[in-house]
């Protein structure tokens, strides 16, 4: 039975997939638990993270989850709105070359990104804002440009069988037929930008945010707190990520993505 779980491409029931994860999370606790024993220690101990945790919450901790969480859905909402106008205008051959052009960008750097909007946009909130937008739109318009690349020419052909029109092939197969994509490219997207508020949030310290928890717990080298701002950003993440995915599959029922 062992030996099943140690050979490539081995098929396995989805509550033993849960054991599984189960073992490998109480191993990794385990051996948080038993490094924590002595006078030094690469991680914090366990206390250290829940007396983190605890001084965290006295000092507004949910607000601060509230405010980031606020950050993260406005900037990815305006991002994916930008982004799919962009990627359903590609199919035209005189947009082609924006879309692409600006795929390619996303291998610029940030700071590049923020010295040009610092003269566009006023406010430091609505700069939180746009360097998020502008940076995940570029990678938002490269996860869809290759979802458009990978739909079979069969669905074209079958729709121009259908005496559809170029349109109606638009809307149709590209737009329509397309839509638990985006809800996916969404859901592995949003999991840069939640990363990137870290970074973000330093630009507006006033505004709060789990970024500048950690940038302030990091000033004064105060480890525990820095791990129990990690365990709750994970968390956030993973819970963002499980809310999409079980979306996608309650909306789109039929999808096999």
């Amino acid at each position: 039975m062992i030996k099943k779980l140690f050979r490539p491409f081995e098929e396995v029931s989805k509550s033993r997939r849960m054991m599984i994860m189960l073992v490998w999370v109480v191993l990794v606790i385990g051996y948080w638990i038993f490094s924590s024993f002595g006078s030094k220690n690469l991680f914090p101990t366990p206390a250290q993270v829940w007396s983190g945790l605890k001084s965290l919450y006295a000092e507004g901790l949910v607000v601060h989850i509230a405010s980031s969480l606020g950050l993260c859905l406005q900037a990815a909402a305006i991002s994916l709105v930008i982004s799919l106008i962009v990627v359903y205008l590609s199919p035209l051959p005189a947009l082609r070359p924006v879309a692409v052009f600006l795929s390619r960008l996303r291998y610029l750097p940030l700071t590049g990104i923020t010295f040009y909007l610092s003269i566009l946009v006023s406010g430091a909130r609505n700069m939180q804002v746009w360097v998020l937008v502008v940076f995940m739109s570029l990678y938002f318009i490269t996860s869809l440009l290759a979802v458009l690349k990978d739909i079979p020419e069969e669905e074209i052909d079958h729709a121009r069988s259908l005496k559809c029109s170029r349109w109606e092939i638009l809307w149709e197969v590209v737009i329509k037929g397309r839509l638990d994509y985006v809800l996916d490219v969404l859901r592995q997207n949003l999991a840069i930008i939640w990363m990137m508020l870290v970074t973000v949030e330093s630009i507006l310290v006033a505004a709060g945010g789990l970024g500048v928890l950690i940038k302030n717990s990091d000033k004064f080298a105060n480890h525990g707190r820095i791990v129990a701002l990690q365990i709750i950003i994970l968390l956030i993440g993973l819970a963002l990520d499980w809310v999409l995915q079980t979306t996608r599959k309650g909306l789109f029922r039929y999808s096999t993505y």
